[in-house]
């Protein structure tokens, strides 16, 4: 059903440093033009907005600038990132919060980069764990510019999230630009923690600039508006006033996109408008089935005179049904919506307008926006897991296909990870195997937070420094290798009263500077002390009698020169 907004109850580390560009600008806007030059930078001139390199959001994919024919497009468009390797590859977006919705968009441009004229078939995209879309690039012609935009509201529910492309066979995966905008909480109620929105359209109703798209900085969430006219079919009201939103106003729609709209030509026609479902059968009893969600801007922009009767009113109805109860009159100058509060089910979609039997004046439309429901309930890695997992990655430079959640899904799983699955838990990581890695440093003290590790290879790599005893602390493990690296000092305390009850076994063969024997360790270390205090004493004592001798000499010569 649909509801006027106004009178309903307010009911998802990437590897390696990031630089200091790779966060959100003041707005909490992250703008980014993938494929642009590391640490470069520039000013859109239309949007005023900062669009920065992708090179501190990903470690993967390689740069490409797209043929000369395409470069009348958005300069945005103008270069790409490739992902020819492994089969996720993820951008992640930092310094987020936690529990806000955010709209995310995507565009693509093949612009025929890879000299082979040919665009690749389809990839998916995942926001987090959660699948977001299928990009078929084929499906975007000449008259979309070559371009394929994507775009969805969610819920984040941490402080980073994380957007991926993944190979499913159709060809390389690639990527022109990726934003992101912070919305308020209170926007877009149908979107939840446990449901996202894409976008399937939003259109501004009979704009005055007919090629021009509404965007920031006249909507200040930069929200797309495409342009939606046909002259042949409707004709077209406007005003050079200003229309406002109610104090609950849920959408905030830009004003300038609210001057405008569509009417039927007469109080007896219909504004209709419709689409087909992406499911051949949905069902409204099955929620993973697609539901549709079409929210409705109106606002009369003609002063009436009620004293002479003038009254615009009409019905919605969506497949021949009432969708909204009533009749309904938009308010002068004010911007109110009506929109589904949960989403509707149906093989295709009727959307129609028609006056009612006392309206005088024809039906309007101003604005419309609809959306697909997609699920957000995957359980990515557990909470602890998953940033140390990251820290690992970032502290050794790992690469490998360690991109995206480290164990869902599990057909995605990190390399060299072992991961369980209990039903309604997180996954928990299990094992790390990351022999012969070519592994520099000290190991991370990183891995002390996998409470769940079983087993822990770490062997044949170049690690240096000591043992922490902060392992012993991982109540489940029960295997590390750490042979052949190049560890110093003694095994910890904790460790040895774990090899020694047989919990733990502990492998450190061909480590040349590692004690392994507690007794012998104190005794070496006596020695040496032994050892420096026989060295340093008699050198102390030669560097006196040196002194002593120097001032005697020093002091005969003085008292031997003639006054």
């Amino acid at each position: 059903t649909m509801a006027p907004r106004r009178w309903l109850l307010l009911l998802f580390l990437a590897a390696g440093v990031l630089q200091p560009l790779a966060q959100p600008d003041s707005r909490g806007f992250i703008s980014i033009d993938c494929g642009l030059a590391e640490e470069a930078s520039y000013v859109d001139d239309t949007t005023t907005l900062a669009y920065v390199s992708d090179s501190g959001f990903t470690d993967a994919g390689t740069n490409y600038n797209i043929s000369a024919e395409y470069l009348g497009f958005s300069r945005r468009g103008h270069n790409l990132r490739s992902f020819p390797d492994g089969v996720r590859n993820c951008y992640t977006l930092r310094s987020l919060v936690s529990g806000l919705k955010y709209l995310i968009r995507a565009s693509f441009l093949y612009g025929n980069y890879d000299g082979l004229n040919r665009p690749p078939a389809s990839f998916d995209l995942h926001i987090g764990v959660n699948f977001w879309k299928t990009v078929n690039i084929s499906t975007w012609g000449a008259d979309q510019g070559n371009t394929a935009v994507v775009e969805a509201i969610v819920v984040v529910p941490d402080d980073l999230l994380q957007v991926c492309l993944v190979n499913t066979g159709g060809g390389t995966p690639f990527i022109s630009s990726l934003d992101l905008r912070p919305l308020k909480r209170t926007f877009y109620p149908q979107a939840t923690a446990e449901q996202g929105l894409v976008m399937l359209a939003r259109f501004n109703a009979a704009p005055v600039n007919k090629t021009g798209t509404i965007r920031y900085p006249d909507d200040p969430h930069d929200r797309l508006w495409y342009p939606w006219f046909d002259a042949t079919i409707w004709a077209e009201i406007s005003t050079t006033e200003r229309v406002y939103g109610v104090g609950d106003d849920l959408f905030e729609v830009p004003w300038k996109v609210m001057q405008t709209a569509i009417v039927t030509r007469n109080a007896s026609e219909n504004i209709w408008f419709g689409w087909e479902s992406l499911d051949a059968e949905p069902r409204d009893d099955d929620p993973s089935r697609p539901g549709y969600i079409a929210i409705l801007h109106f606002a009369e922009l003609q002063l009436l005179n009620a004293s002479n009767g003038e009254l615009r009113q009409f019905y919605i109805n969506l497949n021949d049904e009432l969708a909204y109860p009533t009749g309904f009159t938009p308010e002068h100058l004010i911007s109110n919506a009506i929109y589904d509060t949960k989403p509707s089910r149906h093989s295709g979609y009727n959307l129609s307008i028609n006056a009612t039997a006392n309206s005088t004046l024809p039906p309007i439309l101003n604005a419309v926006e609809m959306y697909y429901v997609i699920p957000t309930t995957n359980l990515g890695t557990d909470s602890q897991d998953a940033p140390a997992a990251m820290a690992i990655k970032a502290k050794y430079g790992v690469r490998k296909n360690w991109m995206g959640d480290p164990c869902f899904p599990r057909t995605m799983a990190w390399d060299g990870l072992n991961c369980s699955y209990a039903a309604a838990n997180p996954p928990r990581i299990t094992s790390i195997n990351l022999s012969s890695s070519g592994l520099n440093s000290d190991i991370s003290s990183s891995f002390a937070h996998l409470k769940a590790l079983q087993y822990l290879d770490l062997s044949n790599n170049n690690l240096t420094g000591s043992i922490p005893d902060a392992l012993s602390q991982l109540p489940s493990l029960t295997v590390i290798d750490l042979s052949g690296n190049q560890l110093n000092g003694s095994i910890p305390s904790g460790l040895l009263k774990r090899i020694q009850d047989g919990s733990l076994d502990l492998r450190h063969g061909n480590n040349p500077n590692l004690c392994t024997d507690g007794n012998s360790c104190q005794l070496a270390a006596k020695r040496k002390s032994k050892l420096a205090i026989y060295v340093a004493v008699p050198v102390l004592v030669i560097m006196v009698i040196v002194s002593v001798a120097l001032l005697v000499f020093f002091l005969r010569r003085r008292n031997q020169q003639p006054g």
